[in-house]
């Protein structure tokens, strides 16, 4: 829905969501499990099948043991966009020395591809 004089509401919630993500070191308040409930429910609802069913999965066999460090990376990793994860998770190329080449390489390994970046 279009408001006057600007994008709508939620496009400019999205993007200050994002922004906040992408800050190094932030702290969350919420308590951890509340956390992990939430990354699993924008796991499970990526906009597309294929990433809901890839995303969805891994994240439902190992957020229960993700300590609050790696629930903040994990959160970051959900904000990137389909087209991205997409290319890093069925190619297995394009996301090498970034903070989530590791995080990649287990979403392969956990669907049965090869764990590589290039």
């Amino acid at each position: 829905m279009a408001h006057r004089g600007g994008p709508p509401a939620h496009s400019q919630a999205a993007r200050a969501a994002y922004t906040i993500a992408m800050q190094s070191g932030l702290q969350m308040t919420e308590d951890l499990e509340t956390r992990r409930r939430r990354a699993s429910y924008r796991a499970h609802h990526r906009g597309t099948k294929e990433m809901d069913v890839l995303v969805g999965r891994y994240a439902d066999a190992r957020l229960a043991g993700y300590s609050d460090d790696e629930m903040g990376r994990f959160e970051r990793f959900l904000t990137v966009p389909d087209p991205a994860l997409q290319q890093w998770i069925f190619s297995g190329e394009g996301f090498a020395g970034i903070e989530f080449e590791d995080l990649v390489n287990d979403i392969r390994a956990f669907h049965g591809l090869e764990p590589k970046a290039s």
